[in-house]
């Protein structure tokens, strides 16, 4: 198999790809600490792309969109530890302490290269070959010692893993002109704006006088169309940023939207 993820428990994983690449779209429900070994991990978000090489910790915070690329590099596959730091999980870590200033974050927090950090990211490796369960008590002291050590070399950290207030009604209108790329599912796109599903819909077409589904297509080729004359990308490197799920359905309709396929564009800049 091309991708394999081992769990040491739901909350803890080691991720192998060897394939071209592997792509997925997230908000993730927990912020989700990841140690890269090996390979490369591109990050979009709206505002801005992170490229990660082998070595680097990085945290992708919760309810934040972003489109995750992993590349095998250098000959070798893209292998990941990657921790999931749940609600749960910090709020007993937390108790009962109040941040009083909270920092809302839209940004990949990436962290230095920190012994502390890395060996206990290690150590958490030999524990993948356990062919029993992997006991819970170990699990969450893992867990516990990984958010001391944030907590020891950044300052900052504290406010964003103790903040557990759930995204509040905002303005859709400019939510979804910057993330109209994310291939989210509608009931995410409500929530993330603080929205029922039904609300959503309902505030979406008297907003853009249009379904959320043609709306995002319509957007999504336009991108699309703009990347492949203005910036003279090639098909097969664009349909993936822009929430497509692989490359026939992309050209399929961009066809149906401009008449012709986006191959006649590439190129002729």
């Amino acid at each position: 198999m091309d991708y394999q993820v081992n769990y040491i428990n739901p909350e803890i994983k080691l991720s192998c790809y060897e394939g071209k690449l592997f792509k997925t779209e997230a908000a993730f429900n927990d912020h989700l600490l990841v140690w890269l070994i090996s390979g490369e991990t591109k990050i979009i978000q709206a505002d801005e792309s992170f490229v990660f090489g082998a070595g680097s910790t990085f945290l992708i915070p919760r309810n934040q969109l972003a489109t995750i690329i992993n590349y095998p590099k250098d000959g070798l596959p893209h292998k990941a530890v990657a921790m999931h730091l749940s609600a749960k999980r910090l709020r007993e870590f937390y108790n009962d302490d109040h941040i009083k200033s909270k920092i809302t974050t839209e940004k990949i927090i990436s962290f230095e290269k920190h012994p502390l950090l890395e060996s206990c990211l290690a150590s958490l490796i030999p524990y993948f070959e356990m062919q029993n369960n992997f006991p819970e008590n170990i699990a969450i002291l893992k867990i516990n010692e990984a958010i001391n050590i944030l907590t020891t070399i950044d300052e900052n950290i504290d406010s964003v893993l103790n903040n557990f207030e759930e995204p509040g009604k905002i303005d859709l209108v400019s939510f979804m002109e910057k993330n109209f790329m994310f291939n989210m599912p509608l009931e995410k796109f409500g929530y993330l704006t603080g929205r029922s599903l039904t609300t959503f819909k309902r505030d979406f077409y008297k907003a853009f006088n249009s379904t959320p589904q043609r709306w995002l297509t319509k957007k999504r080729l336009e991108l699309a169309h703009y990347e492949l004359t203005e910036k003279n990308k090639k098909p097969a490197d664009v349909y993936y940023e822009i929430g497509f799920e692989n490359l026939s359905h992309f050209s399929f309709a961009f066809k149906k939207q401009f008449g012709y396929a986006p191959t006649k564009l590439f190129g002729h800049n």
